[in-house]
């Protein structure tokens, strides 16, 4: 007998490539037929079956199928006792609902009606003996490749799965925690939990109190810093609503100081836009008033802005640009809002006496300040020689802890004359 050609390189007999997504697979092959096993086993290892297990008693089919969880089953149809229809129905009974595992059925049943049983119990594929060996391999190949792509989905789909629950968790968690924080700054806004503390604002030039700062206080848990309220209020869609009532809290204190004494409330632009904020100050002694924008973040609409501080001004009150010198109050957002008072801040305040810089700055502002008809009140003067400082630079007023403490009822007296009053 001649030898046989030896196979292409990378080739099985039957002509299919060797490796692939054949090397890692496991198929069971089912037939009563010793013969026929041995062929198809023979015929799935040339062709690069990682894992061919025998199966001749159609009795232990399905056990093997549960404990291998083969890539693919190849199965004889009429086999004594338990037949191939029968295992295609216990397969369907003890795999879990979401298992793939493809069956192709391999007969020497050529009618239709055996194929459509088959077919219709559950069976992938069918293909009839005597069998063309490149055939029984390409259709092997086509069910393991489909089994592995089902396999990758649904490891994808499981992993969507946990991503998402996890997600959703996440949400939850974040839904909950947000309804927390604004329950409690609603619990706020409905007790007693804020409160008015008051720093007086002295004129430099006389010594005397002319004004004072309007600053909350939160006496109800958690015991944190007022801006963190206000920050977890606006986070939680309820900024406005406490700004207004801070500054409802502040203006019901306002006949407590001489009526030559001024009051300044803090507002961010958002409130200061809100209709409420413009019905407050009307009903409060509108001229004693002097509404603080503190807002370190960009301004996206000044029209309406500007219309909100007109009304503001129709009805007596000024207006004032907190942190001044700081950067978060440019020079063209004061030129836009043109305050009648300018906040110097407390980091240009503090240590002014031992830096040049500071001062010059200092001085570049005093000077701004008249040229656009406005008022500097220095923030968070706290040793002498500051105070010493700023007066020598002809700033106007002037607060902080060596002035005065903010309090519930800080003494004051009568003011020489009233800063940011123009034409005054």
């Amino acid at each position: 007998m001649a030898d046989r050609a030896p196979d292409p390189p990378g080739q099985t007999a039957a002509g299919v490539p060797v490796g692939d997504v054949l090397a890692g697979a496991t198929v069971v092959v089912i037939d009563d037929d010793e013969i026929n096993v041995v062929l198809l086993e023979g015929v799935l290892r040339q062709a690069g079956v990682g894992t061919v297990r025998r199966v001749t008693d159609p009795a232990f089919a399905v056990q093997t199928c549960l404990e291998l969880h083969p890539d693919l089953v190849v199965l004889d149809l009429h086999m004594p006792g338990v037949d191939g229809l029968a295992v295609l129905e216990a397969l369907r009974l003890e795999l879990p609902q979401d298992a793939f595992v493809p069956v192709v059925v391999v007969t020497g049943d050529g009618r239709s009606k055996a194929r459509d049983e088959a077919l219709a119990a559950g069976a992938k594929d069918f293909v009839t003996k005597p069998f063309d060996p490149t055939e029984v391999v390409l259709r092997a190949r086509n069910l393991i490749e489909t089994r592995a792509l089902y396999d990758r989905i649904h490891r994808q789909s499981a992993a969507l799965r946990v991503e998402l629950e996890e997600r959703n968790a996440s949400d939850a968690r974040a839904r909950a925690e947000h309804d927390r924080r604004r329950r409690r700054v609603e619990d706020a806004l409905s007790g007693s939990t804020v409160t008015m503390a008051f720093q007086p604002i002295v004129d430099l030039a006389t010594d005397a109190v002319v004004g004072v700062e309007a600053l909350a206080r939160f006496a109800g848990p958690p015991h944190r810093p007022p801006d963190e309220w206000f920050a977890e209020a606006a986070a939680v869609g309820l900024g406005t609503d406490l700004e207004l009532a801070a500054v409802r809290a502040a203006l019901a204190a306002v006949d407590r100081f001489p009526h030559e004494i001024f009051m300044s409330v803090n507002v961010s632009p958002a409130t200061t836009v809100s209709p409420e904020l413009a019905a407050l100050v009307a009903d409060a002694p509108a001229h004693r008033v002097v509404v603080e924008l503190t807002e370190h973040h960009r301004i996206d609409c000044y029209d309406a802005l500007l219309g909100a501080l007109d009304r503001l001004r129709a009805h007596g009150a000024r207006i004032a640009v907190d942190d001044a010198g700081a950067g978060h109050a440019g020079l063209q957002h004061i030129l836009r809002l043109h305050p009648e008072v300018l906040k110097l801040d407390m980091a240009l305040t503090r240590g002014i006496d031992a830096d040049p810089a500071r001062r010059a700055l200092a001085t570049a502002l005093v000077h701004f300040a008249e040229d656009i008809d406005s008022v500097i009140v220095a923030e968070g003067v706290e040793t002498i020689e500051e105070l010493d400082v700023l007066r020598s630079l002809a700033v106007r007023c002037a607060q902080g802890y060596l002035l005065g403490l903010p309090g519930a009822a800080p003494e004051v007296s009568a003011p020489a004359r009233e800063p940011g009053r123009r034409g005054g």
